[in-house]
Order: structure tokens, then sequence, then C-alpha cells
């Protein structure tokens, strides 16, 4: 399993004597993407349960690969914020998951130990946004519908 401690001690290497790294960000690899589950924000402490990035953008034929960096988390996805058609996913915790996305439009995921607290991401597939409406509909709990209302208005923008 890849964690946070492995990945910033392999990236150690690459890193000059005084630079600081703010978090393990993934590259994506042509066709494959990977997102991190992490206890904390990237460059912010105070940011507890994240996914990074939280709002990714990728083609359809595509996969996310979700990595357990800390331990305690999920990804899935999250009921009536996925395209009409497109398979719905609910990994294991402290489990990694790739997904292929092969329909187009806005998925929304979520941790599911950590989905009231905010622990939400967006995946807009092909540059398709038809479900958008539907997207914003959804109800969520908690810190959960600022998180969503968030990412939702970064598609906007």
């Amino acid at each position: 399993m890849l964690t946070r401690r492995s990945f910033t001690l392999s990236m150690g290497a690459l890193m000059s004597a005084g630079a600081a790294m703010s978090c393990p960000v993934p590259v994506p690899a042509g066709k494959s993407h990977s997102v991190l589950m992490l206890n904390t924000g990237c460059g912010d402490p105070d940011m507890p349960n994240v996914f990074e990035p939280a709002l990714l953008r990728i083609n359809v034929g595509d996969t996310v690969t979700f990595l357990a960096t800390d331990d305690g988390h999920n990804s899935a996805s999250k009921r009536g914020m996925i395209p009409e058609g497109a398979e719905p996913w609910n990994g294991a915790v402290d489990e990694e998951l790739t997904v292929e996305f092969t329909v187009p439009g806005i998925y929304g995921h979520i941790c599911v130990p950590h989905y009231e607290w905010g622990m939400v991401g967006l995946i807009v597939v092909g540059g398709d946004m038809h479900n958008l409406a539907a997207a914003k509909k959804v109800r969520h709990p908690g810190t959960a519908r600022k998180a969503f209302r968030t990412l939702l208005d970064k598609l906007e923008a």
C-alpha cells in the first residue's frame, strides 16, 4: 500500500535539500489518474479528511485509482451524482480501488466513513456536464453540503 510516508521518502531524492513538499500530488500517467485519500489536506493541516485532487477532469475511457494513502478511507460513488448508465462503485476501507470511466458526465464520490465531515470529490469525464443540474439537487449531510457546493461552483466558474 502506498502511504504518504513512503511516497514522501521516495520523492525526497527528487527534491533539492532546501525544498519543502506540501503534499504528494499524484501525476497522471496518460489515461491513468490517481486520487489520494488523506487524513489532512495538502498544505493545510486544518483541513481533515480529503481527496487530493478533490476535482479531477479526465477523458472517457480513462481510469482513476483511489490510493489508500492514509488509513481509514474509501471511495464510493454518490447516488444521484453519476450519469445515467454509469456503474456505481464502493471501495473497501483502506484498499486501493481502480475505476474505469466509460460514460461521460459528472461523478460525485465520497469517503463513506467521513462523508458527513466533507470528504467528497468530483470527477468530470469527457468535459460533459449534462448531469450538473441533477448533481446539484442531491442533498448532503453536515459539512458535505458545503464541500460539494464549493466543488460544483468551480465547474461553473
